[in-house]
C-alpha cells in the first residue's frame, strides 16, 4: 500500500516512516509539510493512503481531507492527530476519514491501524489513553496538560505549542506551571525526561 505523509513536524514524519519501514505492506512515496502540497502531491504519487495532520501552514487539514475524497475518493485519508477531543473526531470521521489515530500511539501499533483504515474496521479513534490505566491521569496532569507534555516531549517551543493545539502562549505557559509542579521538577528537559521515562507519553521514534 503506498502512503503520503502530510505533516509539517519532521519528527512525526521520521517516526512513521521507520514505524511502516519494517512492513512490507507499505512504502512511502510522498511527504509535505503544507496543506497546499498535499492535493498536488496526492496527484503526482497516486497513494493508497494519505497521513495527514490537522495542523499545517498552507491550509486546514479537514479542507484537504474534504478535497481528497472529492478530488480522489478511492484514496483512503487517516487523520493523525495530538488531540483526542471527542468533537474533533467526530467532525474528521464525519467529513470522510477513513480513521483517526492519535499521535502518542505506539509505533509498533501503527502499520495494523492501517490496515484496519483501510479494511473499514475502524470505528473510533486509535491510540487514546485508556483513564483507567494512564500513567498521565495517576499524575494528576489533566487531558491539555497531557497534550502540552507530550508537545513539550516532541521539542516544541511554547509558541509551537499553542498554534498547534489552538491556545494562546500566555496559556500554554500557565500549564507548563502546573505540569512542573505536579511532575516535580523545575524545566522543560526534566519534565520531557520523566515524561518518557515514566510512560506519560509515547515517543514517535522507536529505539531500534
Amino acid at each position: 500500500m503506498r502512503v503520503l505523509i502530510a505533516d509539517d513536524h519532521k519528527l512525526i514524519v521520521e517516526g512513521v516512516k521507520r514505524a511502516l519501514g519494517d512492513s512490507p505492506d507499505f512504502e512511502v512515496v510522498g511527504e509535505c509539510s503544507s496543506g497546499s502540497q498535499v492535493l498536488p502531491l496526492v496527484a503526482r504519487t497516486n497513494p493508497d493512503i494519505v497521513l495527514l495532520d490537522l495542523r499545517m501552514p498552507g491550509a486546514d487539514g479537514l479542507a484537504c481531507l474534504s478535497r481528497i475524497r472529492k478530488q480522489h475518493p478511492d484514496v483512503k485519508v487517516v487523520v493523525l492527530s495530538v488531540s483526542t477531543d471527542e468533537n474533533v473526531i467526530q467532525t474528521v470521521l464525519k467529513r470522510g476519514a477513513s480513521a483517526f489515530i492519535v499521535k502518542s500511539i505506539n509505533p509498533i501499533d501503527l502499520p495494523s491501524a492501517l490496515r484496519q483504515a483501510v479494511d473499514g474496521t475502524v470505528y473510533s479513534a486509535i491510540g487514546l489513553p485508556d483513564p483507567g490505566e494512564s500513567a498521565a491521569r495517576a499524575a494528576g496532569l489533566t487531558e491539555r496538560e497531557t497534550a502540552i507534555l507530550a508537545a513539550l516531549a516532541r521539542g516544541l517551543s511554547n509558541e509551537a505549542i499553542g498554534k498547534e493545539l489552538w491556545v494562546a502562549e500566555q496559556t500554554v505557559k500557565f500549564h507548563l506551571t502546573n505540569i512542573y509542579r505536579k511532575l516535580g521538577v523545575s524545566n522543560r528537559t526534566e519534565a520531557a525526561r520523566l515524561a518518557y521515562q515514566n510512560g506519560l507519553v509515547e515517543s514517535p521514534i522507536d529505539d531500534r
